[in-house]
């Protein structure tokens, strides 16, 4: 799912795309495996061995398999969608600096951040290399400016949702959904990593305030806060209210869309920010109403799509689950701003906004430094 973009790009017959990706990752939710395309896909796909997957910093490509890769075929563009800090996004640059491929690199740091040796130094010999860079979200690119980087090389790209896969459920589907969670309407939803960062504890605090009304909450994720969950419910007599469950990506769609509130209290930390927010374009798309945290990009992916709130502030989460609960006309309103809001978003649109940039990239000068 995550190959999308590049899926739709793939059926342009002016592009020939090739994908090559870590044959196993230790993701932040699961471990993953590189997996085919499906049945009729034009992408082309090459697993690659890595090494040091748990540590993204270090983590590394089978230099020999990358290399082949790179000099497969005569590629225009060579992109990488790795940080150009982390010695994997330094690799793929060095794999083929002495071919006419112009190369970029895609970032998500939303901080401007001082790193250590070697880092800092990867990120420079990147830089000097690259014929252009991608943000992934406008608080990115700003940083990144700041940080140095040569705006007319950058532009901004965000993620996208496929708006074929994610969307409405009907009634029926929805009460099927959450009848298998063992929960009862109206369904509060979290999708993300259990942890702090994330707002695991706001959310609780939220849910604690008004816990003297009829609604679930379902945490769509997993992560070392899951414990915590389950003792918060436990201690509040809440246990009944409460369903936990890592989903695989390809049925979040239908898990998503059974929520009747997404929630998105995402916490700005001293190394990191809400960078987009994936999660608010998939529950736009599958007509959830969003309530999220003005942390990082969060407030430019919703617009006017959702319900924006101080971060840290309890009283107001509770305040909007109360509102949505109770006001049809405003969640409604909310669905209908969130499917167009995601159209924005879609696989469809944002692959034409990719097909520009590599065409562009493609007729830049290469730098031979």
């Amino acid at each position: 799912m995550n190959r999308g973009i590049l899926r739709k790009i793939a059926e342009d017959p002016e592009l020939d795309i090739t994908v090559g990706g870590p044959a196993f990752f230790h993701g932040d939710l699961r471990p993953i495996e590189f997996e085919p395309e499906p049945t009729g896909s034009k992408l082309k796909t090459i697993p690659i061995s890595t090494r040091l997957s748990r540590y993204i910093h270090l983590f590394w490509y089978h230099g020999g398999q990358l290399r082949r890769l790179v000099r497969s075929s005569e590629f225009d563009v060579i992109h990488a969608w790795e940080e150009p800090y982390i010695y994997a996004g330094y690799q793929v640059s060095k794999s083929c600096r002495d071919l006419p491929s112009r190369y970029c690199f895609r970032t998500a740091q939303s901080m401007n951040k001082r790193y250590p040796p070697p880092f800092n130094w990867f990120e420079k010999s990147v830089l000097r290399h690259a014929s252009g860079w991608i943000a992934g979200a406008s608080l990115v690119h700003e940083q990144m400016l700041n940080r140095g980087y040569s705006a007319p090389a950058g532009t901004i790209l965000n993620l996208a949702v496929d708006t074929s896969t994610f969307r409405p459920l009907t009634a029926e589907q929805k009460s099927q959904v959450q009848q298998s969670l063992g929960l009862q309407g109206p369904v509060i939803g979290f999708n993300g990593r259990l942890e702090t960062d994330k707002g695991v504890e706001i959310l609780l605090a939220a849910l604690e305030k008004i816990k003297h009304r009829s609604w679930s909450c379902f945490f769509m994720g997993s992560g070392r806060l899951e414990v915590r969950i389950r003792q918060w419910a436990q201690s509040h007599g809440l246990k009944d209210r409460i369903a936990i469950k890592l989903i695989p990506h390809s049925e979040v769609p239908s898990y998503q869309g059974a929520m009747d509130i997404m929630v998105a209290p995402s916490q700005t930390m001293p190394n990191w920010k809400e960078q987009f927010g994936r999660m608010l374009i998939e529950a736009f798309a599958a007509g959830v109403p969003v309530i999220a945290s003005d942390s990082g990009e969060i407030p430019f992916t919703v617009g006017d799509a959702g319900i924006i709130v101080p971060e840290r502030d309890v009283n107001q989460y509770a305040q909007a689950i109360e509102c949505l609960l109770d006001d049809d006309q405003k969640r409604n309103s909310l669905i209908g701003k969130g499917l167009q809001r995601a159209e924005h978003f879609s696989v469809d649109q944002t692959a034409e906004r990719y097909k520009r940039f590599y065409r562009e990239l493609a007729s830049r000068e290469k730098d031979r430094s």
